[in-house]
């Protein structure tokens, strides 16, 4: 489970900017994961769970937002969404989208004390 290592990555980067903050208590985690991203929001969490025990951020809630794939067409000259990766335009067909969202994950936002 990929998940894990993940989430232990985001923990890092909590403790880190919480550090920077000055904050002793981490309350609440927002990340934004994308749905061509291949990480599951549900494994996320769980795994949230077992990696915060014991750390500045114990009792912290996690909010996920799921943010949609979305490309560049090259064809039409326009944003348009991607519903898998390396998928065709919904507009033309082709298969000339560069995709540009949807296929990351990032630490959004902390609420810290």
């Amino acid at each position: 489970m990929h998940e894990m290592s993940l989430m232990e990555s985001v923990l890092e980067i909590v403790e880190e900017e919480a550090r920077k903050a000055g904050a002793t208590k981490v309350k609440a985690v927002r990340l934004d994961i994308g749905e061509l991203s291949h990480v599951e929001p549900e494994a996320m969490r769980f795994c949230f769970d077992a990696v915060v025990r014991g750390t500045i951020a114990a009792e912290a809630a996690l909010e996920i937002v799921r943010v949609p794939g979305q490309g560049w067409c090259m064809d039409c000259c326009e944003t348009v969404a991607l519903s898998e990766r390396f998928g065709a335009c919904p507009k033309c067909g082709n298969h000339r989208v560069q995709m540009t969202s949807g296929d990351d994950m990032r630490v959004a936002e902390l609420e810290v004390e």
